[in-house]
């Protein structure tokens, strides 16, 4: 057989691989969004129940504001981009849930300060002294804003984006943390993070948010970075305010989902930037050194939590295998490809994606289980809860589902190969 015979047939054997896994995506993708729309909406009240049994039975009627806001933004997100979730029932019920978040979710307005849990009706339960439910009302606000033309869900998430920035890089005090004299001046990669997601989704296809967060962006990037420690040999989920490493266990946390979550946000922002050796770096500290590390080579999966010098972690669930990582690792991995051609990242986003279809996916009753065991047999039945919601599964399968995509019509209008498998070209 010639050496150009042998190129095309294994081009052509990838392309069948990509198309069935497209399909495989879009297949589950409908299948899960199907669940939260028979079994989450709150047609009294408005709003979302996310504590679902496995059935979709509602054993708790509390309603979780990060869960609020990123149903609605999932809920948009597929109305814009795919012509088959263009259905009115999903954007009512998006707009429902936004005005659900609108009426209920701070505290006490006009101060921006949001809940952490509300009931069925909106009263508040429980505050968190982070970011993070301001930060989800402002991507679900914005989403909003971009399917409906309604300029009020926009004012909403621009206020709210600046009341974020205030807290982070001016004064916390607003969060009602208290500074207590023991407590390291720690950095957690989670902020910095979110921040940098915030950034994308306000600066989408409009120059002047994208001008104005554009040093927001860089220094999201730059804060997130530092978290590579020990001459580049880990991936640390706290360090230092000036970027050092911390003593003991707080200090040695590892979560390689986390790792690789950041890793695809920062893979977006070299995009934007146009910066090839970012990418590079991300490709390598971020995926390849934080999966290598996280993965469980006896069962499989990556462990939720990690010790950097491999003492025991302290967290009980620690060595439990759960949806979201592996939700990211999908993305990270298919969208490293994407950018880089590098076919190495493309056999582990099908060695993850394997193991993920095959031990978090429900064919019985539809959705993912969220919490398995280390060995990969599920310890949680429920679907949904405080922090499962409408929100990993189907994002890592939306954004799955355009990058094969996109992958198939660039293999599709590519030139026949001579002689080798050329890498795909970057985005």
């Amino acid at each position: 057989m010639s050496g150009g015979l042998r190129v095309q047939q294994d081009m052509e054997k990838e392309w069948e691989t990509l198309r069935a896994w497209k399909e495989r995506v879009g297949q589950e993708l409908d299948r899960v969004v199907a669940f939260w729309m028979e079994h989450s909406h709150d047609q009294e009240h408005g709003g979302f129940f996310t504590c679902l049994g496995r059935d979709g039975q509602v054993y708790d009627n509390l309603k979780y504001v990060w869960l609020q806001g990123r149903q609605v933004w999932m809920y948009c997100r597929l109305y814009r981009k795919f012509q088959r979730f263009r259905r009115s029932e999903l954007l009512d019920s998006a707009k429902a849930g936004g005005e659900f978040l609108l009426r209920y979710a701070r505290v006490a307005p006009p101060d921006k300060k949001c809940a952490f849990v509300l009931t069925q009706s909106g009263l508040p339960v429980k505050v968190q002294r982070t970011i993070f439910s301001e930060c989800f009302y402002t991507m679900a606000m914005n989403e909003l804003w971009r399917v409906t033309g309604e300029e009020r869900y926009q004012n909403e998430a621009v206020e709210m984006m600046d009341q974020i920035i205030h807290w982070v890089r001016e004064d916390s005090s607003g969060l009602g943390r208290p500074q207590l004299p023991g407590a390291p001046a720690a950095e957690s990669m989670a902020v910095p993070m979110m921040l940098l997601n915030l950034v994308e989704q306000l600066g989408e296809a409009d120059e002047e948010l994208a001008g104005k967060y554009a040093e927001l962006g860089d220094w999201c990037a730059q804060r997130i970075l530092q978290h590579v420690q020990r001459d580049g040999q880990a991936v640390l989920e706290n360090v230092s305010e000036d970027g050092k490493e911390l003593s003991g266990c707080l200090g040695r946390h590892q979560n390689p989902g986390h790792a690789l979550e950041a890793g695809w946000f920062l893979l977006r922002h070299a995009l934007r930037k146009g910066n090839p050796e970012l990418r590079a770096h991300v490709i390598e500290k971020f995926l390849l050194l934080s999966f290598h590390s996280g993965w469980d080579p006896e069962h499989g999966g990556l462990f939720y939590f990690q010790d950097a010098d491999n003492l025991c972690p302290t967290q009980l669930e620690w060595d439990m295998k759960l949806w979201w990582p592996h939700s990211e690792a999908m993305i990270a991995f298919l969208m490293g490809y994407s950018d880089s051609g590098d076919p190495a990242l493309l056999h582990l986003f099908y060695q993850v994606a394997e193991y993920t279809f095959r031990q978090f996916r429900d064919p019985e009753y539809g959705e993912w289980f969220g919490y398995l065991n280390r060995e990969g047999k599920v310890a949680l039945t429920i679907k949904g809860g405080p922090f499962k919601g409408c929100f990993h599964v189907p994002r890592c399968l939306a954004m799955c589902e355009e990058m094969l995509g996109a992958l198939l019509s660039r293999l599709a209008s590519a030139p026949a190969p001579t002689c080798s498998l050329p890498a795909v070209p970057a985005r």
